[in-house]
């Protein structure tokens, strides 16, 4: 059964760094998508950024210039670098993997202070 683990999530400072990983568990299958979706408390759950198995990347336009994401296929990881965080960068953020189903993480909290 595939799992999405998540880790990296902190409280941080403004203007401070986080990295994300996820590492995808119980299968050898590499998926298709694999991307970074976030939620604040009272806001519905977005995309922040995908990227394909050949690398082709998508981002939200609130983060474009700050984050980065990045996969490791051969450790079956993606990552998000991010950036000259932001107190509204505060959500939890969720892990997506898609290969004809959709996966998800169960979400770590990234809290930005100003």
């Amino acid at each position: 059964q595939v799992q999405l683990v998540e880790s990296g999530g902190g409280l941080v400072q403004a203007g401070g760094s986080l990295r994300l990983s996820c590492a995808v568990l119980g299968s050898v299958l590499r998926l298709n998508t694999m991307g970074w979706y976030r939620q604040a408390p009272g806001k519905q759950r977005e995309l922040v950024a995908d990227i394909t198995i050949s690398g082709n990347t998508n981002y939200a336009d609130s983060v474009k210039g700050r984050f980065t994401i990045s996969r490791n296929n051969a450790k079956n990881t993606v990552y998000l670098q991010m950036n000259s965080l932001k107190p509204e960068d505060t959500a939890i953020y969720y892990c997506q993997g898609i290969h004809a189903f959709t996966y998800w993480g169960q979400g770590t909290q990234v809290t930005v202070s100003s």
